[in-house]
């Protein structure tokens, strides 16, 4: 199974990604044929090799006529639909902007289908996005890998002003991801290049057990003082012992609670969940003089940690928290659709190495379909995994 692995020691984006596929020995003549598949006039795409801190690498410039530098999500979809590039490469270069439009509506708290994109709805980060796409479907990779990425730091000035490096949509995109920065004052991941990673990367850490056969560099606009502003991108045959789930390291917060109310458990396991919480659980305990009691075990990401023992402490009747590191490993999550009778059910998937280990019908959309077509719970369960395993 051929592997890619991005080496984020100087961060990512999109036109990184796309010199990094040339340095590796994505043909530029044939990329640019692909990419008139796009139907998008007036842009020209040139690569050539620059030096950065010592290193050589592939600089991709996308050049473009189009002024137009704000484009809905929906046009870019619809840009994309009516395209004549290959499904693969479509579906792919689709699912990175619906991510993007994601984590913009998140971070401005509006739906999805008002998001207005500016620098990355222009015509060059379009092309820089697709022409990553075409550049993996040429090179036929199959699984991609992501080091922790070294996000850079100080602020950066977007169209909606001046903001904290990384930005806000980057951030929201990287989140649970690895990420650390080595001080150096500039925006090194992108929302282009934290999108690709987001979409394509099964596992993130150190790189995996592969067969190195080709390694390319891709060069960033900016000169960085002491390192060279590049993103490293390996390719070769993943091994049999490839493990594609990623490590993190997560908070563990715990109350120990004896007098509280039982009902107010559920409200808060809510409130937690919607506040950021991964997992909120409880344990009966034995307490100081025989009392029984509960404890309450919240998981999070550590930049949550403050917002949810403050949510502990105002809707709870501990007087005190606990809170340690732990890591954990994470097996990549992907989401199908089958049809019922009853409706469309989401259907969860992990792999490891390729090989599928869990599958498991999304409790929501069971439960919603059980309701309004008033039929027991477990039937619509039954029938979304019978649904499945036709399907396969």
């Amino acid at each position: 199974m051929k592997l890619a692995y991005f080496d984020c020691f100087s961060g990512i984006s999109g036109d990184m990604t796309l010199g990094a596929l040339l340095d590796v020995g994505c043909d530029l003549a044939q990329l640019r044929a692909e990419l008139r598949g796009l139907q998008v006039p007036g842009w020209e795409l040139s690569a050539e090799k620059v030096w950065k801190n010592g290193m050589a690498a592939t600089w991709a410039r996308v050049k473009t006529e189009d002024q137009q530098r704000h484009r809905p999500l929906n046009a870019i979809l619809q840009i994309l639909r009516d395209s004549k590039l290959a499904s693969p490469v479509r579906d792919r270069a689709s699912a990175i902007f619906r991510r993007l439009g994601e984590a913009e509506a998140r971070v401005h708290d509006v739906p999805v289908e008002k998001i207005h994109f500016h620098e990355v709805g222009a015509v060059d980060a379009i092309v820089d996005i697709v022409g990553a796409c075409i550049g993996f479907h040429m090179l036929g990779i199959e699984k991609f890998a992501c080091s922790p990425l070294n996000v850079g730091g100080g602020t950066v000035r977007m169209a909606h002003g001046v903001l904290p490096v990384p930005a806000p949509a980057t951030a929201n995109l990287l989140q649970g991801k690895p990420t650390y920065s080595n001080g150096v004052q500039r925006e090194l991941v992108t929302p282009t290049g934290a999108a690709i990673v987001a979409i394509l990367c099964d596992s993130f850490g150190p790189q995996p057990p592969m067969s190195v056969s080709a390694i390319g560099y891709g060069a960033g606009a900016a000169d960085l003082e002491g390192q060279p502003n590049v993103l490293r991108m390996m390719i070769g045959e993943a091994t049999d012992k490839t493990v594609l789930g990623y490590d993190e390291e997560i908070t563990v917060i715990e109350a120990n609670l004896d007098d509280m109310n039982p009902q107010i458990y559920g409200y808060f396991q809510e409130k937690a969940l919607a506040s950021g919480a991964l997992d909120v659980f409880t344990t009966p305990v034995q307490m100081k003089k025989n009392r029984p009691g509960t404890l309450l075990t919240v998981l999070c990401h550590p930049a949550d940690a403050q917002t949810l023992m403050t949510l502990i402490f105002a809707e709870t009747t501990t007087f005190g928290v606990r809170t340690h590191a732990a890591q954990r490993r994470v097996l990549p999550r992907e989401f199908v659709k089958v049809s019922t009778s009853y409706g469309e059910v989401r259907i969860k998937l992990s792999r490891v190495n390729g090989r599928i280990l869990h599958v498991a019908p999304e409790y929501d959309d069971c439960r919603k379909l059980a309701e309004e077509k008033n039929v027991p719970l477990q039937r619509v369960i039954n029938e979304a995994l019978l649904s499945y395993e036709g399907s396969e």
